[in-house]
């Protein structure tokens, strides 16, 4: 395969007619555009558009692989190939030299329309033992569709595979005719604990229930292997509610990993204005959609337009206009020590990586490596590379390697 090589340094390479332009100044926040919510404020310094690091690592990026299928995900299998998923509803392997197998036998169906299809795909802790992995899926189902997890064994022969064991585990309810907000994202967390983030609908009718912990729209779910709440689980006593719900007030979260600790950490789309960066805790109410930042796709306000609530929780960070979120990974290779301890986030509109120095909990520096691409999905590979996972609408994809120059 031909090898073609990025210089790419902070956001001087910003593509000004396919991706937002960004500041280049370090010391200053990446974002420069005035905030859709207007007159909004942040509840604490440093909630939003944080400063630019002093210093900016330089990153080359490599295609590893081109001419893919529409992705959604990808995951590292134990040899350095790449389990990925389509979303027109195929899995495929992908080689570390840039080869692609056949479509992987053994995937359910999917309901590819809108936002829905095949969606996230996580190995299993034991999976070097057991070649068990865990996928979601919009789901078709009599009167609509929803989010499911399956779990399924991966057999491997020559350069094919093919799915055994197929079962789906777990089911978002209620069912709902539509064809957006699924999330979704599968993280597994200690003690092989797998969280599930999902959307809420996205229509007005919809959108409240993520309010309402009886409903499995708008939620992050804890879960074990088969599919059943963990015992711990906050809301497992609770009449009415359903036992694997995490945390709830979430809009649609195509986001998540967990960091050095150990702690899962989301990144949800907002509405025009107001992705939000959460470390999304047993029981806690995210807000969505009573507090929010943004405003509705028209410009008017949501709900009662305030940005802060008694009973809900802020968000760590907040992008406002919009990065468009999906995908997530902590950094703590050596390859790239700059960027050692950040969240490094897919931008969809952004059209890059999008790097998050953390301080504790907090943001401490923000910084966008363009790649003039929607981002799909971030992983890091055993070598402490960065790959990233692009897309292009009614397209297809292209898997490129991120290093440092």
């Amino acid at each position: 395969m031909p090898t073609r090589l990025l210089l790419l340094t902070g956001t001087i390479l910003a593509v000004a007619l396919a991706a937002p332009a960004f500041s280049q100044t370090a010391g200053t926040a990446v974002e420069t555009r005035r905030p859709n919510g207007a007159g909004q404020k942040p509840a604490f310094e440093g909630q939003t558009r944080a400063p630019q690091p002093s210093q900016v690592v330089k990153i080359s990026a490599e295609p590893v692989a081109e001419g893919l299928p529409n992705l959604w995900a990808m995951e590292f299998l134990p040899d350095g190939a790449m389990l990925v998923t389509a979303r027109e509803g195929t899995m495929h392997i992908v080689s570390d030299e840039g080869n692609v197998s056949a479509a992987i036998s053994g995937v359910p169906e999917v309901d590819s329309s809108g936002q829905g299809g095949l969606l996230d795909v996580a190995l299993a802790p034991d999976f070097e033992t057991s070649g068990m992995i865990f996928f979601s899926f919009s789901e078709p189902r009599d009167g609509g569709n929803g989010t499911s997890v399956a779990s399924a064994k991966l057999v491997r022969s020559g350069a094919g595979a093919a799915l055994e064991e197929t079962k789906v585990i777990f089911q978002q309810m209620p069912t709902y005719d539509g064809d957006k907000h699924y999330g979704s994202r599968l993280v597994f967390g200690p003690d092989n604990a797998l969280y599930v983030t999902v959307g809420e609908r996205s229509d007005r009718q919809t959108r409240v229930q993520a309010q309402d912990i009886a409903s499995g729209l708008g939620k992050v779910f804890r879960i074990d292997m088969q599919g059943k709440a963990l015992p711990d689980n906050p809301f497992v006593k609770t009449d009415s509610a359903i036992p694997e719900v995490w945390s709830y007030g979430h809009r649609n979260m195509q986001a998540a990993a967990l960091d050095g600790q150990g702690r899962l950490w989301t990144v949800e789309h907002g509405p025009r204005g107001g992705d939000e960066l959460n470390r999304p805790q047993a029981g806690m109410n995210y807000g969505w959609p009573k507090v929010t930042y943004g405003v509705e796709y028209s410009g008017s306000k949501i709900g009662d337009g305030i940005t802060a609530l008694e009973g809900t929780e802020q968000p760590v960070y907040y992008w406002d206009p919009v990065i468009g979120p999906s995908g997530m990974a902590f950094y703590d290779g050596n390859a790239i020590p700059e960027w050692k301890g950040a969240f490094l986030i897919g931008g969809l509109v952004a059209q890059g990586l999008v790097v998050l120095h953390m301080d504790g909990d907090r943001v401490r520096f923000e910084e966008h490596v363009p790649l003039d691409a929607r981002i799909r999905d971030v992983k890091v590979a055993p070598d402490g590379s960065v790959y990233a996972v692009t897309e292009s609408r009614g397209g297809g994809s292209t898997i490129l390697r991120l290093t440092k120059a």
